[in-house]
């Protein structure tokens, strides 16, 4: 049996937008849900809000979202969730972190670091946390 992991990002009426940014930087198909599809509407404000998306790519890269309807409390807290993007390619990293980059607040320099060839932290423009880094075999106990 396989497991895999798929981090799911909650919004407030933005989800949409934020996937589809996440796969222009990363590539992939968005698949898309609306409370008005699954016939799960409660406020017809709603209606072409998501209630699940997702975006996939062939290279393995998956992310989920939704939008949290309004008769439901939402706070999305203080960095309540790091998004983790490894790779072995710098460049591949270079151009994630580019394109992710714009309209963010930077926290760390894409930069070499004392673990990694290249690491960086930013906070994109829907508020999510990204860590980029060239990975490398860990030789620690």
């Amino acid at each position: 049996m396989a497991i895999q992991t798929t981090t799911h990002l909650n919004f407030r009426g933005d989800a949409r937008q934020a996937l589809e940014f996440y796969r222009s930087v990363f590539g992939g198909d968005l698949a898309a849900v609306t409370y008005a599809d699954a016939q799960a509407v409660s406020d017809p404000a709603e209606a072409d809000q998501l209630m699940w998306g997702q975006v996939a790519s062939a290279d393995g890269f998956r992310i989920m979202a939704y939008d949290v309807p309004a008769h439901t409390a939402y706070e999305p807290g203080v960095i309540p969730v790091f998004v983790s993007v490894r790779g072995a390619d710098p460049d591949e990293i270079r151009r994630s972190w580019s394109a992710l980059a714009e309209g963010a607040t930077i926290i760390a320099d894409l930069a070499p670091s004392g673990w990694a060839p290249l690491y960086g932290m930013l906070r994109d423009r829907f508020g999510v946390t990204w860590v980029l880094d060239v990975e490398v075999a860990w030789t620690g106990a």
